[in-house]
């Protein structure tokens, strides 16, 4: 878990750039599939990939992430899990994805204009299972360990600076 400010910027820095990356090219790919070749997949991935991930982390840092922490330490988060980080990252990460599914699918049929169609909640939840499907999977076994592998290799490296200042200043 983040620590202080610039650790979380880092943090949602890698998770939603990573997340956004990936997502953004699965829903390209499964609206367009390969039409056109690769090089115009690529293309509208790249087009789609700024706006997507400016909307991802303005909803991950002050909509999504407040709720998904009060929730899992007010109802989900007990005494047990509380001393295993890992149990309460997993549980985290899950409310996480689930909210930002959420939202995200609801951007993503938006920016497509998918909304004017008379099937707007068969859209949407089309949207939303087939990216929850996606989304949980990634999150769990690829991303958030990358995110927090860097994670905690900068606390170690955070850690042993205040221990080599802290011997400076003995001596």
């Amino acid at each position: 878990m983040p620590r202080n400010l610039k650790e979380e910027v880092v943090f949602t820095a890698i998770m939603a750039g990573l997340m956004v990356l990936v997502m953004t090219g699965y829903n390209v790919s499964m609206a367009q599939g390969l039409t056109g070749g690769l090089g115009a997949l690529v293309v509208a991935i790249l087009k789609g990939y700024p706006l997507g991930l400016v909307v991802a982390i303005i909803l991950d840092l002050l909509i999504v992430g407040p709720i998904a922490k009060g929730l899992a330490f007010k109802y989900i988060i007990n005494d047990y899990m509380k001393k295993n980080t890992v149990l309460i990252g997993i549980t985290i990460s899950v409310l996480m994805v689930l909210g930002m599914v959420t939202l995200m699918s609801f951007f993503g049929i938006t920016v497509e204009g998918e909304l004017s169609n008379g099937h707007v909640l068969a859209t949407y939840g089309h949207t939303w299972i087939f990216n929850l499907i996606v989304a949980l999977p990634l999150q769990l076994l690829i991303v958030g360990p990358i995110a927090r592998g860097v994670l905690g290799k900068m606390q170690n490296a955070a850690a042993k600076k205040a221990e080599t200042e802290v011997i400076e200043e003995e001596v």
